[in-house]
Parts: structure tokens; C-alpha cells; sequence
């Protein structure tokens, strides 16, 4: 005997909810009826085998809640030609009634994220101490910070002859280094290599190295100021802006060193400044 033909299994009136069938038996019968299988209503409405196998069977825990059962019940409904809503509204009351929506209030304080007052901040920290360092950097070049290194360097404003000091007339407004004279640089000792810088032109960041490549003075050297350097053997020289440095090596002026603003790399050894 055929599913159908049976009068026991007529259809129950309408309104008559005890024998209304449950929600996964109403879906079977009505896929048995559009003689369809399991694997094509899955096929078409995508919802996987073992789910409509469990739907049949109104075992619903496999949905993964009721947001989904209700899915699947109406997207299975549609495909064996049932009324969705009818359905949906029998799993409702059959499961206790659709839930009520959660207030947005309590839902937002519900999820807010409250951040560990414990928890250190390593970005803030960081952004920090970039500032603090491009800030030193800055003023160290705007102020012209003038440290030595604790090189051995000779002293920044040589002797001048008493014949020169008697005639050095002072002015008031001049606050640079004296220039120095003849026979100052004419005294540089010749077992030596002996170089006097003077900022006539701006400032100029200039650096040193002996003959071992050690730095032996690095800074800003502010316009009207002087630094003489030693060494037994060799001084390199970077001079950051060439053209305002009056240089005078060994006892002799260096001229035409670069223009102004150019950055020269230059090495003086012991006897002629040209040989250097």
C-alpha cells in the first residue's frame, strides 16, 4: 500500500492542531509527494544532507540555533512547495515563541569592549620616544651644539703677538673669535699636521678623523668662531658648508675649498697643504 492511499493518513483538517503533522514530518511528506530525493532538495537549496535527513526527523539541534532552524525550515518549505510562514509559525510555537529582539542598549554595553587599564601602551611609548629623539636631533643642529669628543685638539684661539694685540683696535658690536694673524699660523709645528677652521660665512657642521680613523671632533661651528685640530700623521675633514670656512693648514691658507653651502670631504698630511 502506497504512502497516501491509506485513509488513516489523509491529510487532517484544517484548524485541527493535535493532528497536525510536526513541522519535519509536514516537510518530508511534501518532498515524498513532489518525488523528490533528500540529495536533490539539498542539491537545490543547499542546505547539506545530513541536516534535512535531521529536519525530517525534528531533531533540529544540528540547525546551530534557532536563527538558523528557522532558516532552513523556510528555504526547505519553498523547495517542496509548503507555506513558509505556516511553518516557521508552528516551530515558534512549538518551541517556545520567537524570542523577543534584544534591546540595542543593552546589547552595545553588552559587547562594549573595555580596554585593560593594566595593559601598557608599547605604541603611545614608542611615538614618544621617536619625538624625543628627532627633537634633540633638531635643536643639537639648530643651536649648533659644539661638543668634543675628548679628542686631542689644540686650543681654539691661538696667541697673538703682543705687537698685534697693542694694534687690534676693539670694537664694541664684534662678538667672533679673532682672525688669526700671520704669525700665529706661521708658528704651527712642523712635526705636525695642524688645521685651523674659522666660520666667516654662516654655520658649518664640520667633522674630524686622525690618522687611525678615530673622530676626534664633531659639531656646528657657528659663524665668527675657530677650531684648530692636531694630529702626528693625518686629518680627514668634512666640511658641511665649504664655502664660508677660511682654512688654513700647516701654517697656510687652503682657498677656493668649495662654494658656499657645498659639502667637501678633504685629507691634510704633515708639509704642504697642496700635498695633502
Amino acid at each position: 500500500m502506497s504512502i497516501g492511499n491509506s485513509p488513516e493518513e489523509d491529510p487532517p483538517p484544517v484548524g485541527d492542531d493535535e493532528h497536525r503533522p510536526s513541522v519535519g514530518r509536514a516537510l518530508q511528506q511534501a518532498r515524498v509527494d513532489a518525488r523528490l530525493t533528500v540529495d536533490e532538495v539539498s542539491t537545490s537549496t543547499r542546505v547539506r544532507v545530513p541536516i534535512v535527513q535531521a529536519i525530517e526527523q525534528d531533531d533540529f539541534s544540528r540547525c546551530g540555533g534557532d536563527v538558523y532552524a528557522r532558516g532552513h525550515i523556510r528555504t526547505l518549505a519553498r523547495a517542496v512547495g509548503l507555506d513558509a510562514d505556516a511553518l516557521v509559525a508552528q516551530y515558534d510555537a512549538e518551541h517556545g515563541g520567537r524570542p523577543e529582539p534584544t534591546p540595542a542598549a543593552t546589547l552595545f554595553e553588552a559587547e562594549r569592549i573595555r580596554p585593560d587599564a593594566r595593559r601598557p601602551n608599547w605604541t603611545a611609548a614608542m611615538v614618544a620616544a621617536i619625538v624625543v629623539v628627532v627633537g634633540f636631533v633638531g635643536f643639537t643642529l639648530v643651536s649648533g651644539g659644539d661638543g668634543d669628543s675628548g679628542s686631542p685638539v689644540a686650543d681654539d684661539t691661538p696667541s697673538q703677538s703682543p705687537s698685534a694685540k697693542e694694534s687690534a683696535k676693539p670694537s664694541p658690536r664684534k662678538t667672533a673669535d679673532p682672525k688669526p694673524s700671520d704669525d700665529a699660523v706661521a708658528r704651527a709645528p712642523a712635526d705636525k699636521v695642524t688645521v685651523r677652521m674659522t666660520a666667516e660665512q654662516g654655520n658649518s657642521w664640520i667633522s674630524a678623523k686622525d690618522h687611525n680613523g678615530r673622530l676626534v671632533h664633531e659639531g656646528v661651528l657657528r659663524q665668527g668662531q675657530s677650531k684648530t685640530i692636531t694630529d702626528d700623521k693625518r686629518l680627514d675633514l668634512v666640511l658641511g658648508n665649504a664655502g664660508g670656512v677660511k682654512l688654513f693648514v700647516n701654517g697656510k691658507e687652503v682657498k677656493n675649498v668649495g662654494e658656499v653651502g657645498q659639502v667637501q670631504r678633504v685629507s691634510y698630511t704633515r708639509g704642504d697643504p697642496e700635498a695633502g
